[in-house]
């Protein structure tokens, strides 16, 4: 089986724990069939009964004072990187044409995201808890699919806002669970950090790459796409160091500030 159809298949899974080592178990030495136009199965992306989705809005998670606060933030990262190995899995098969590179990216991004969520959930198992244990929200996946139709978009707009999201909110979250005397937590948000500057990277690489290919500019086209798509408005503060680590480049930084 080649990268992308194997993609696929880890994708479908629905246990968490079994799609986390499935994922870190891929084969980054397969073949890629760059061309092959793969039917969309139904079951996309396979997930567990648990942790229930609800709105955003409605997530009230317990007091940072209690064992049960410290873990809903836990838990909350958890999910976030759950869903990230879901989004670069589908990245990987979903899109047909792009250069051999471009899978590996999301094939390697896949293998990250699953190595968070194995330490976030080995970590919420100390805590007393297990992922699932807490409510969650599905707003990563929403923004997936109302891009699936789109790569342009799906980029700008995944890696490139939601994902870089995480390199701003990062610094003040590791404050607060180290504040609350959970450190372990705070060594895990530094590998996450790492990792994900090179996600973003390979975003904002891709981006560049399909506007130069479409003969776009990038950051007038940002916010035509961000319009589109409804995505959601940024705002400060900004790691602008991890940002420029990721590859932003300056006229992107001041057009972030500036409609922030």
């Amino acid at each position: 089986m080649e990268i992308r159809s194997r993609a696929l298949a880890v994708l479908l899974i629905a246990d968490p724990i079994a799609k986390a080592a499935a994922a870190q178990a891929l084969d980054a030495s397969l073949p890629v069939d760059t061309l092959a136009q793969i039917a969309e199965p139904a079951g996309i992306p396979g997930r567990p009964e648990r942790p229930r989705l609800v709105e955003h809005i409605t997530l009230k998670p317990p007091s940072m004072r209690t064992p049960a606060g410290i873990a809903a933030l836990v838990h909350a990262i958890a999910h976030i990187e759950f869903n990230a190995i879901n989004l670069a899995l589908d990245a990987c098969w979903r899109f047909p044409g792009m250069p051999e590179a471009f899978y590996r990216d999301w094939l390697r991004i896949a293998q990250e995201e699953a190595k968070h969520f194995t330490l976030l959930r080995d970590h919420l198992l100390g805590l007393g808890f297990d992922y699932g244990d807490f409510d969650a929200h599905n707003a990563l996946w929403d923004m997936a699919e109302r891009t699936r139709h789109d790569l342009l978009a799906r980029i700008a707009l995944v890696p490139r806002t939601l994902e870089a999201r995480g390199l701003d909110a990062s610094p003040a979250v590791k404050r607060k669970l180290v504040g609350a005397g959970d450190h372990r937590a705070g060594e895990i948000l530094d590998v996450i950090l790492h990792d994900e500057v090179g996600h973003v990277l390979a975003g904002n690489r891709w981006y560049r790459f399909l506007c130069e290919q479409r003969g776009l500019e990038p950051v007038a086209t940002y916010a035509e796409l961000a319009a589109r798509y409804q995505a959601p408005k940024l705002r400060a503060p900004f790691n602008l160091e991890a940002r420029r680590a990721a590859g932003f480049d300056e006229a992107e930084l001041a057009a972030l500030q500036q409609a922030s």
